[in-house]
């Protein structure tokens, strides 16, 4: 096919200025021309500001991405493909991803929460596992600000409605109120399948003349530039105009999808498959083609549409929800069309793969589009944007300094802290339980889920620290990795794995991308370090508006393996005489602190972290529940030690009490309230299962102290210190988002 593409009646004449309002640079509109050889035809020029946006074609981030570890003897599957995927044991591999939906999220709440759900789930079921299991990390402004409460509401309603109607269940997450998010909140979306190994799908095109196929819902014109002019760009004050392009998701359409493409894909009719996701049917088409080292053509008449009057550019670039592009295996193309016809979807050939590494599209008899597969992938502008600290360090974001508390007011204004509070508001409004996997869901330190027909389990936390990121931004990567492992710890599984999402400002600004080059080098040091390989990610820039960016806020989800899922542990106090202790890798530190934010304190620098006894911690932590001496194991993380001892009362079984003995002063805000890594509370039956995991981590040289016991009365006395009626904290603890949001009514 040797014509040029034509340029199609009514369209836009092709200059730079066209190519700015496409979100292209002048240097970015001469490197297509030169690709091509001439100037390209609107419809191409649509194709590519999609291909070359940040969010498709990660070119600020690509150059440094590259730098984390994502090899292991478990990895099945590293990034490269739709997800990873980690051998669990028994056959069974667990393929798992997160990606944001920041943007979508703050101009349309409820829509751009429910599709960021829907398309993490194809990510996922893309790659022939059926999900079992979703998370999701939250940043919402301050409850001072009018459209908090608005944005809450329809971001939960949009995860519930979604999830519930197709039934996966969410089963853990993070939800944080600051106001460094009231102009830009965080939706991360998180999901989790098994597939047995050997029947894992690719997103590779191959087989010169096979059949491109596309299947699920029609075409629309929703989220046309969703990916580059709103995802790619900085909010402002037109950003409510942006409403259009956020995609419209159907869970119960989804729902039929996930079913045909695990029926189509157990049939070995599939060649290939991928989501139509960001950039629709443009970035599926060229990413499988590139994959494949192959060519693809498209006549996009026979593309399945919602309405008339849809143009090539629009087909092109629609980002309609539930859509899936696949390559057939020669000859059952038929077979394919009769699965999905019938669970009432569409299913027809609107391509073929071609030798030429060509990517091509036609309408109505006419070329449309022509252009180099490398043009839309490998070859997309890779950028070393420069990258210093800023001039000013980060300081504590402080209130006004208010008058030191006691011991009593400080935990009791914590619990009532809503990054503190019970977030039960929130995951009440989700099905956990769907699926009847779920072994422990919301409201322990880690979700754990059985593994059917299998001894094992997998446990998962998601995990972000922005205050100590924004401060000293690879400490507090490194803590948030810390974190997020010791909390799968803490339920007695092993780390395995890895995924990533990466929330920063304008790459564009020097401060901004030194940001995000510490917190992956940091990435990569705790990687190492905990042998947890980073299978698969996201980056998300541009998270400011007017000038004013987020937090740095990297989003760390982690994968567990429990070799015998009926020996996993929560984090609450079970037995009254039980022995409590707490495990310390580093002295506490209010740096950072949920303290120190409320009270206008300035708890200091973040202390370094030294990730060998941070591994030591993680080896004992899983060594001794494996050996079934642990009965409770919870993290201390936000709010600090009487925060973590308070929520440890707090089992939903039976309230419990505890007698403890800290050997603090009641003035020791830092020990009672530092968030510093690493502290756990351990609680543990007898002398025998006591002395032999105090010798457990103290010859990993970890600090290891008895505190208290549990007691049967639900009070919480610490000597000196405090001496609290726990049914009146848990009032507090759960009371605090309703009481927010009841205020608004």
């Amino acid at each position: 096919m040797n014509e040029r593409p034509v340029a199609l009646p009514g369209e836009a004449e092709i200059d730079l200025a066209e190519a700015h309002a496409h979100g292209l640079t002048d240097d970015e509109f001469d490197r297509i021309v030169k690709i091509l050889g001439r100037r390209p035809t609107f419809t191409e020029l649509g194709v590519v500001s999609v291909a070359w946006s940040e969010h498709c074609s990660y070119k600020s981030s690509r150059k440094h991405l590259k730098m984390l570890p994502a090899k292991s003897e478990l990895v099945v599957q590293g990034p490269g493909e739709n997800a990873g995927a980690i051998d669990v044991g028994d056959g069974w591999a667990a393929v798992f991803k997160i990606e944001s939906h920041n943007h979508p999220s703050y101009v349309e709440p409820h829509q751009g929460a429910a599709t960021g759900v829907g398309g993490i789930l194809r990510d996922i079921f893309t790659m022939g596992a059926r999900p079992i299991a979703s998370m999701d990390s939250l940043k919402f402004g301050s409850f001072d600000h009018p459209r908090t409460r608005y944005l809450l509401g329809g971001v939960v309603g949009g995860i519930g409605g979604y999830g519930n109607c197709v039934g996966v269940p969410t089963v853990a997450g993070e939800v944080m109120f600051d106001a460094a998010y009231n102009g830009n909140i965080l939706v991360n979306a998180f999901c989790l399948g098994l597939v047995r190994k050997g029947e894992m799908l690719s997103a590779r095109a191959k087989g010169i003349g096979n059949s491109v196929m596309y299947v699920g819902s029609a075409t629309g014109r929703d989220g046309i530039h969703g990916a580059s002019l709103l995802a790619s760009a900085e909010f402002d004050e037109t950003s409510e105009a942006k409403r259009p392009t956020v995609q419209v998701g159907d869970p119960f359409t989804e729902k039929l999808l996930i079913e045909a493409c695990l029926e189509a894909g157990r049939s070995g009719a599939i060649v290939a498959i991928q989501d139509m996701g960001a950039a629709g049917l443009t970035s599926s088409s060229s990413e499988m083609a590139s994959r494949g080292q192959v060519g693809i053509e498209l006549d996009l008449d026979k593309v399945p549409l919602r309405e008339q009057g849809i143009t090539p550019y629009e087909i092109l670039l629609s980002e309609s929800q539930e859509r899936m592009l696949l390559v057939a295996a020669p000859g059952r193309e038929h077979e394919l069309k009769k699965i999905f016809e019938k669970w009432d979807l569409h299913a027809v050939v609107i391509g073929k793969i071609t030798d030429d590494k060509r990517w091509r599209a036609t309408w109505r008899g006419q070329l449309v589009a022509d252009m180099p597969i490398g043009a839309l992938t490998d070859d997309a502008p890779v950028y070393d944007r420069p990258h210093a600290p800023p001039k000013i360090p980060a300081a504590p974001h402080l209130t006004a300094k208010r008058s030191t508390p006691t011991a009593t007011e400080a935990l009791r204004a914590l619990l009532d802290n809503p990054n503190v509070a019970s977030k039960r508001w929130v995951y009440r409004q989700y099905d956990s339980l769907v699926l009847s996997n779920t072994v422990e869901g919301p409201g322990s330190d880690a979700a754990v889920l059985r593994i059917k027909h299998s001894r094992r389990g997998i446990a998962l936390k998601v995990d972000s620290n922005p205050r100590a990121c924004e401060r000293e931004p690879y400490i507090g990567t490194v803590a948030t990795v810390c974190e997020a492992v010791r909390n799968v710890a803490c339920a007695g599984a092993h780390p395995v794995g890895i995924t990533n999402c990466l929330n920063y400002g304008n790459p564009e600004r020097p401060e901004i991308m030194w940001q995000f080059v510490r917190g992956v080098e940091a990435l990569r040091d705790a990687a190492l370090a905990f042998g947890t390989p980073v299978v698969s990610g996201n980056v998300s820039f541009y998270n400011e508006t007017e000038g004013r960016a987020i937090p740095p806020t990297p989003t760390i989800a982690v994968l567990g393996v429990l070799p015998d899922v009926s020996k996993r542990v929560t984090q609450f106090f079970k037995q009254p005489d039980d022995a409590i202790a707490l495990v310390r890798t580093a002295p506490p530190s209010l740096a950072a602190s949920e303290y120190e934010a409320m009270y206008g304190l300035d708890g200091g620098a973040l202390a370094s972290i030294d990730l060998a006894r941070e591994k030591a911690l993680i080896e004992a932590l899983v060594g001794s529940i494996e050996q079934g001496l642990i009965q409770s194991a919870h993290d201390v993380s936000e709010g600090g030690m009487l925060v973590a001892l308070a929520e440890a009362c707090l089992s939903p079984a039976a309230l419990r009490g505890a007698e403890l003995d800290l050997g603090v002063a009641a003035s020791d805000a830092a020990a009672l309230f530092g968030e510093a890594p690493s502290s756990v509370v351990l609680s543990l039956r007898g002398d025998g299962d006591l002395a032999r995991a105090e010798k457990m981590f103290s010859g990993r040289g970890l600090e290891f102290s008895v505190i208290g016991r549990v007691v049967d009365e639900p009070k919480l006395r610490v000597a000196g210190v405090v001496d609290q009626d726990v049914r009146e904290l848990r009032a507090i603890y759960e009371d605090a988002l309703p009481r927010r949001l009841k205020a608004s009514d």
